[in-house]
């Protein structure tokens, strides 16, 4: 049996199909009718510029192009659905209209081949919105069959390895790209009418700091180094600020050597964004307020649903710091006390310790255990330790914590900011300390960047800074499962 009618059942085995539409090309080819010639098409309408216009249009000519994902052919006449970027459009192909010999070429397209039609817009007997083919064009020939043609693409591996074939048969997947879009679109708006400037700073980096993360590690040849690909923006967004730029933004791929998981790719979109003048209450406002206005924009409200949960984004939003919140999900209290009665108080709630921990490490693995998977509603967690906070300002009156918060939503974390360290001598005495970590292996710890030490050592006004994960962003506001729904190539092992 032929591929080209979609209403048959049982097809022939792969191999057959790829042997039937190769053959198909040759005879193209062979009568001058090669697929691959054709440079451009003139379209005058998308599907849906069709079928919203259809009472102005009735009657006019249109010139419509993409990909044939239907077809049945009823001898002298067939119909057809063509679908392009924005939806799919029935095409009505009939011999007397288009001629004989195009119509014998136009029966054997085969599902997947893109066509470029030129016809008149009309309704069908059963009000179908259409358009009566006077002329037809091969602009490519589709060599392979889309899979599971009836049924779409379930195979979830396979989507994310071909993208392309997924965006073809999965018309929802593109609606999520298209929101992906638009909400980095909404992030830009409001932050440029807050007077925001956007910077682009390098990938390849001397040092790879502004976070706890390994690197992916690279070489340039020419100058005979060993160079790093960005984990963060964040140590050059805040030279930016000692230079006198007070409000800068940058969105941009980062990229850590680490697991992967639903919510973890090894490189992701983040945008960071620094304050002159402001501290972390300010980014907490900015953050709440940012997450509302991108919501409000896409959906036209600050609720939400998220897998089955109904997610309220509109502000203010609930702060606990982690002290509180260890205490209130544990009953543990480390808000007084040395490092070895957190030892102590650790282990009563069950958590593994070591000797080397200290009181900031205890309450953060405390709050990671026990507390994290827990928020469900958004809430920014304040007060992290400086043990794991190389980058953040003391708190005055608890020098042991810093002026940090996270945002958390369905137990994830989505936005982390600071006020941020400006004293030179305490950033160098925090690096020395990752750097002294690192040199234990702990391949995450920070590594020593001496021209930021310099860079702070003219000066930083105070700063209020803050990065937000574009991609689990995305998820929340798509209603998407995994990072990789969201990420138009995600990062995939190689099939053996």
């Amino acid at each position: 049996m032929s591929d080209n009618n979609n209403n048959e059942q049982h097809q022939p085995p792969e191999s057959e199909l790829l042997r039937i539409r190769r053959e198909k090309l040759e005879h193209l080819k062979s009568v001058g009718l090669d697929p691959y010639v054709q440079t451009t098409f003139d379209k005058s309408h998308s599907s849906v510029s069709v079928l919203d216009n259809f009472e102005a249009l009735e009657g006019a000519s249109v010139s419509v192009a993409g990909r044939m994902m239907s077809k049945r052919v009823m001898g002298k006449a067939s119909f057809s659905h063509i679908q392009d970027m924005e939806g799919k459009i029935q095409l009505y192909v009939r011999k007397d209209v288009i001629g004989e010999e195009p119509y014998a070429e136009y029966k054997k397209y085969d599902i997947g081949d893109i066509v470029g039609v030129v016809g008149e817009v009309f309704k069908t007997n059963k009000g179908e919105i259409s358009v009566k083919a006077h002329e037809i064009t091969l602009l490519s020939k589709s060599l392979l069959p889309l899979p599971e043609k009836f049924h779409g693409l379930k195979d979830v591996d396979l989507r994310y390895r071909q993208r392309y074939v997924d965006l073809i048969v999965n018309p929802e997947v593109k609606e999520t790209f298209i929101a992906r879009s638009k909400i980095i679109k909404y992030i830009r708006e409001y932050l440029d009418e807050g007077g925001y400037f956007e910077v682009e700073t390098p990938i390849l980096m001397g040092e790879a700091g502004g976070a706890s993360a390994k690197p992916f590690e690279t070489h340039h040849n020419t100058l005979d180094l060993d160079m790093y690909l960005r984990i963060a923006t964040e140590l050059h967004l805040k030279r930016l600020i000692v230079g006198g730029f007070e409000k800068v933004y940058e969105i941009g791929r980062i990229f850590r050597n680490e697991g992967m998981s639903i919510k973890h790719n090894p490189e992701f979109t983040m945008i960071e964004l620094y304050e002159a003048y402001a501290n972390v209450d300010t980014m907490m406002a900015l953050c709440e307020n940012l997450f509302d206005y991108c919501a409000q924009k896409l959906h036209g409200t600050s609720k939400i649903e998220y897998q089955g949960t109904s997610i309220d984004l509109k502000p203010p939003w609930r702060r606990l710091s982690m002290l509180d919140a260890v205490k209130q999900y544990t009953g543990a209290d480390f808000s007084d006390c040395d490092d070895e009665q957190a030892a102590q108080i650790a282990k009563g709630i069950g958590l593994k310790t070591d000797k080397t921990q200290t009181r900031g490490e205890l309450l953060y693995a405390a709050y990671e255990e026990f507390v994290e998977e827990k928020l469900e509603q958004p809430t920014f967690i304040t007060g992290y330790p400086v043990d794991v906070s190389p980058l953040a300002k003391r708190m005055p009156d608890a020098p042991w914590l810093t002026e940090r918060f996270e945002l958390f939503i369905m137990g994830r974390e989505y936005a982390n900011a600071f006020s941020e360290l400006n004293d030179p001598d305490d950033q160098r005495a925090r690096f020395e300390s990752q750097a002294a970590q690192r040199e234990s292996g702990d391949d995450e710890a920070h590594m020593m960047d001496e021209d930021f030490i310099t860079a702070l050592e003219y000066g930083m006004a105070p700063t209020g800074g803050m990065g937000i994960g574009i991609d689990r962003m995305v998820m929340l506001l798509t209603d998407s499962y995994s990072i990789r729904d969201v990420i138009l190539f995600p990062t995939m092992k190689p099939k053996e």
